[in-house]
């Protein structure tokens, strides 16, 4: 075996499988219970309660965006010491669940599964369907690496959380915060059930806008000329309304006028809640079906008559136009008006429709018995929790919807017409008395004496689903039980949710932890961005332009996907996703694999070097130390406090921005190249000097350090790689070097004879955060490597300033402008990059020039020199052009042997532009064209001129260089 080539370096494959490594990590991970929190170990308590997915539900681009920043978060605080906990679970989903069962029922040849099987049976077939499907997003969540504690996975019906709803709803019900009554909600004719106000979305649709005459009762001749877009609604019209201020129509106020087809008679009543300027500023009153009317049918002790059945057919209050459906009545309605000359006119009107948020459906206003929530007593303490900064937003541009929303809440419908669900725990005794249990042996004994037929029955409608998700911060803890868990981690610490939801579920939250915990549930909220496709629009199957991430990262690995992700969660809330961003990424996972290999390759010798503490620190005298090493650890120590900031603020893409430059540009394009030339000094070279080896042995022992801390400054964006990684660089320390060896205490790790004594003196003042003796760089490197997994390690966090280095990086920021003018030119020149160059950089500056002339390798190094020259003063050289970078004059030799063709090339090219520029005046001299052409194409046609002259002058003179 050489050197270089370890039983370490061989566990690094030639090319990185993502997939081999991901099949490997995340069971391992799981079976040495790394995912799970432990209430009774020390550290400051940390907790995630995941947004649970629908059991209905398979991972897309949400789901994976959103638990691929929760799993940052909970890895980050994890490896920080905290005890950190990220509860998982699923949600029953009553009206998603119900329906794919039902279809599936019916596409197995039960028409009506509900009618055929009656409430016990179909519920078995739901919970049938549930085990055998609804544990599918868990399995893709796992995929994805999320390290959720799944000992502790809660189902928004376990028995648990039944406890939970049963309490809370027995406890609204005995404050008066829960009724029953009649009242109008938005009903869904095809899910057959209430929806609650922020379940109703609203879309922009084509309509019309029908003017009706209705005969004024006594009055030969005259009518009542109403306007509505839905005539079919008109069988249960029991007014009309005028404005009182109105002088068109004071004189009926009173009056009575007969509902046509129905004939019934009904009054002219007058309310300010109508607007004189639409339509006629006659409206038809139709309480049972419209928002506004309701209230008005409540001032004026109106009759409320509905005249839809649940599936919005005419029911038996529409006369001859029973059991037509809602359309098909409409039409009818309108044919027979225009028959009897009742249609003065038709106009077009567009309108917002309100849908149900699951079918799409157009919801119907509808008259109905439910069980509400008294919204407002609930709602004070909820805004306030978020006025007074109790619960931070991020981006806190979303409080402005949070305060919209709860300032114009009504009381919330929370029964739905399902059968799946928390099947609402209120019982009716034959006379009608309400009967709400307050403890569970209660509750028993009365679903028993339901069950006996013992003239008790339960209510029949189940609880709206967000009705248990509002609990969930603390129901999936143990509440109502006082647990050990309750007690230690909530309220929770930070709540990862997409801003479509706010309402939904966030708000509600809110409300139940104030109200029930007496506390809010959270400390933050971070507003995960909605995904769109590459060009910012809605993804969606239909569309076809829905990805997959599933089939994302078959192609692309785990890591690839979630550092993608990361990087595109910033502040704004909608997210153009581009797969080749993807391919970027993956070719950076490419990038770390690859330079860990390089690097692997040559500590080959560290064992014969005993390296006891790699990448020293120094304090004192630092210049001892090269250029490169003091500028790296300087990028690194501002890496880390950019990177620990970035999170602090949910500034994920920030912070994957931070570690992708840092990395690849700084330690791979630049370090990694400049100490190339230092590792290849092999000790077993008998002509390598005492000060080589010396000079490798740092660098080796830097990049070891460096390469650890970047492994576990990634980790919680990429689990996988940096574990496959970390894995090989513990190996090397706990099985080649025997820095792990029983007897070898921590404080034994000093650096090897070979370092001078400043050198050996590693530094006195760096202290851990949480404590303990003051250690070094690779004394925290090695104490993260005693750890069993890279995921149990320590966190990278120590006080940045004693490694910043404002010298160094100024000193390197010189040389990296210089660098980039050189190549500039030589790309400009066309020099390929195998053929080297002569370089003349002239400065009068002594400092600048003492600085190029001692750190001429970082040109030669980083690029093809063939000579470099450093002068106060110079004239031009022959063939070359010039630039200039960080006050340094830079001069480019263009080759001999390119000189040639160069000239040829622009020859061409001077020949080329000269007869463009021809044209080009010839066109802007003819009148036929400057008469007729507009003025802004004779423009571009004239700038488009000086740009081709510009650039010929240029070729000019670099073709007079080349003589």
């Amino acid at each position: 075996m050489t050197t270089n080539e370890t039983a370490a370096t061989r566990e690094l494959p030639t090319r990185y499988d993502p997939h081999a490594t991901e099949a490997r990590w995340y069971p391992h991970w799981e079976q040495h219970g790394y995912f799970k929190a432990d209430v009774n170990a020390p550290g400051e308590p940390y907790c995630i309660v995941i947004p649970p997915p629908n059991i209905t539900g398979i991972l897309h681009m949400g789901h994976a965006l959103n638990n691929t920043l929760q799993d940052i978060l909970i890895r980050w605080k994890r490896m920080a010491g905290y005890n950190a906990l990220w509860v998982p679970g699923t949600d029953h989903a009553s009206i998603a669940t119900q329906y794919v069962v039902e279809n599936k029922l019916r596409a197995e040849g039960m028409e009506r599964p509900r009618e055929v099987l009656g409430r016990e049976k179909f519920l078995e077939k739901v919970w049938e369907w549930k085990e055998k499907h609804g544990g599918i997003i868990v399995n893709q969540l796992k995929t994805l690496g999320s390290s959720c504690d799944w000992s502790r996975e809660r189902f928004t019906m376990d028995e648990g959380l039944n406890r939970a709803v049963r309490t809370v709803f027995a406890k609204l019900y005995e404050q008066g915060l829960i009724y029953r009554g009649n009242y109008l909600v938005n009903w869904c004719p095809r899910c057959n059930t209430t929806l609650a106000d922020d379940e109703v979305e609203y879309k922009d649709s084509a309509g019309k806008l029908w003017h009706i005459k209705y005969p004024i009762e006594g009055q030969e001749g005259r009518y009542a000329v109403v306007a509505t877009t839905r005539p079919e609604t008109m069988l249960g019209d029991t007014a009309v309304a005028v404005n009182p201020k109105d002088e068109r129509y004071t004189d009926l106020i009173g009056k009575f006028c007969v509902l046509p087809l129905i004939n019934r008679r009904i009054p002219i009543i007058a309310d300010d809640f109508v607007d004189r300027e639409f339509g006629t500023g006659m409206v038809k009153i139709t309480p049972a079906h419209d928002p506004n009317d309701y209230q008005a049918g409540k001032r004026h002790n109106l009759e409320e008559i509905n005249v839809l059945t649940p599936d919005a057919h005419i029911n038996e209050n529409g006369g001859q136009y029973q059991g037509l459906d809602r359309y098909e009545a409409r039409k009818k309605v309108v044919a027979d008006l225009e028959a009897q000359g009742l249609m003065e006119k038709i106009e077009e009107h567009p309108q917002r429709i309100g849908t149900c948020y699951r079918c799409a459906s157009v919801v119907e206003p509808y008259l109905s018995l439910q069980w509400f929530v008294k919204i407002e007593p609930l709602a004070v303490k909820a805004r306030a929790a978020v006025a007074d900064g109790k619960i931070n937003f991020y981006p806190e541009a979303r409080k402005a919807d949070y305060f919209r929303w709860i300032d114009n809440l009504r009381d919330w419908a929370i029964s739905r017409q399902l059968w799946w669900g928390h099947q609402i725990p209120a019982f009716y005794e034959a006379d009608g008395t309400v009967v709400v249990p307050t403890t569970d042996e209660e509750y028993e004994v009365l679903r028993a004496r339901a069950a006996a037929g013992d003239g008790l029955r339960q209510d029949d409608d189940v609880l709206d689903t967000w009705f248990s998700s509002a609990l969930w911060p603390f129901s999936t803890l143990g509440w109502p039980d006082q647990t050990d868990e309750l007690k230690k981690y909530y309220p929770t610490a930070t709540l990862v949710t997409a801003k479509d939801i706010i309402f939904f579920w966030v708000a509600r939250m809110i409300m139940m932890g104030e109200h029930f915990m007496d506390e809010a549930p959270f400390r933050d909220v971070y507003f995960n961005p909605i995904v769109g496709d590459e060009h910012g629009k809605k993804m969606s199957k239909s569309k076809g332009n829905a990805l997959d991430p599933l089939d994302l990262i078959k192609e692309n690995g785990t890591d690839a996907l979630r550092i993608t992700l990361a990087a595109y969660a910033g502040r704004e809330q909608h997210i153009a996703f581009s797969p080749k961003e993807l391919e970027g990424y993956r070719n950076f996972m490419n990038k770390i694999w690859n330079a860990s290999r390089l690097i692997l390759q040559n500590l080959g010798d560290l064992q014969e070097q005993n390296i006891k503490c790699a990448g020293p620190l120094v304090e004192h005298d630092r210049e001892e130390l090269a250029l490169e090493d003091r500028w790296i650890l300087s990028r690194f120590a501002e890496t880390v406090k950019t990177y620990n900031a970035a999170l602090e603020a949910f500034d994920f893409d920030q912070a994957v921005k931070t570690f992708r430059e840092y990395f690849w540009n700084d330690f791979c394009d630049y370090y990694l190249e400049l100490v190339k030339p230092r590792l290849y000094a092999n000790p077993n070279n008998l002509s390598a000097t005492p000060e080589e080896i010396q000079s490798r042995t740092s660098a080796q022992a830097l990049l070891f350090t460096l390469l650890e801390a970047a492994m576990r400054l990634v980790h919680p964006v990429c689990p996988f790689i940096s574990e496959e990684i970390w894995q090989v660089l513990r190996g090397m320390v706990r099985d080649d070097l025997g820095f792990n060896s029983p007897g070898v205490d921590m404080a034994d790790r000093v650096a090897p004879p070979e370092f001078s004594a400043s050198q050996q003196d590693i530094i006195e003042g760096v202290v851990h955060p949480n404590g303990g003796h003051s250690d070094t760089l690779g004394q925290r490197c090695l104490t993260a490597l005693d750890s069993s997994s890279i995921m149990i390690s320590a966190w990278v966090d120590f006080d940045t300033a004693a490694l910043k280095d404002e010298k160094a990086e100024a000193q390197v920021g010189v040389l990296q402008e210089v660098l980039y003018a050189i190549r500039n030119i030589r790309g400009e020149m066309r020099i390929p990059p195998g053929v080297a160059a002569s370089i003349l950089l002239v400065t009068p500056d002594a400092g600048a020039r003492e600085l190029l002339l001692e750190r001429g390798d970082f040109f030669t190094t980083l690029t093809n020199v063939k000579s470099l020259k450093v002068k106060d003063s110079a004239e031009p050289p022959a063939f070359s052009a010039t630039a200039v970078a960080a006050g340094v004059t830079v001069f480019v030799e263009l080759p001999e042997e390119l000189r040639g063709q160069e000239k040829e090339r622009l020859q061409k090219e001077v020949a080329r532009l000269e007869k463009e520029c021809e044209r080009l005046i010839g066109k802007l001299a003819n009148s036929n064209f400057t008469s007729k052409a507009p003025a802004d194409v004779i423009q571009k046609e004239q700038e488009k001129l000086t740009a081709q002259k510009n650039e010929l002058d240029q070729l000019k003179e670099k073709l007079a260089l080349l003589g």
